[in-house]
């Protein structure tokens, strides 16, 4: 089973970049979407991001435009570049892919943004 794996979460202070990567295990094919998705404590899993096969992008009304998702061609690679982070922006974020219909998820990369 193709899993996903993120990367570069860490910690950084208010109004700093960070830029998660989330790349497969193996080759998949019939992704239909990916997205990243993230969970701060106490609160529910929540949409970010989310691009689709045919190149449409969504974003949570949150980002207000700092946050950007992109992928390379074969979707070896899902990545989420976030500008000007704030303290609410803490969170676990999670990748997840939609293929044929099933979703699978990432192990999540933690965000932490505090001064």
């Amino acid at each position: 089973q193709v899993q996903l794996v993120e990367s570069g979460g860490g910690s950084v202070q208010p109004g700093e970049s960070l830029r998660l990567s989330c790349a497969r295990s193996r080759s998949i094919y019939g992704v239909n979407s990916m997205a990243w998705y993230r969970q701060a404590p106490g609160n529910e899993r929540e949409f970010v991001a989310g691009i689709t096969h045919g190149a449409n992008f969504k974003y949570a009304d949150f980002v207000e435009g700092r946050f950007t998702i992109s992928r390379d061609i074969a979707w070896n690679t899902v990545n989420l570049q976030m500008n000007n982070l704030k303290p609410e922006d803490t969170a676990v974020y999670y990748c997840s892919a939609n293929i044929r219909g099933t979703t699978i998820w990432g192990q999540g990369t933690q965000v932490t943004v505090s001064s």
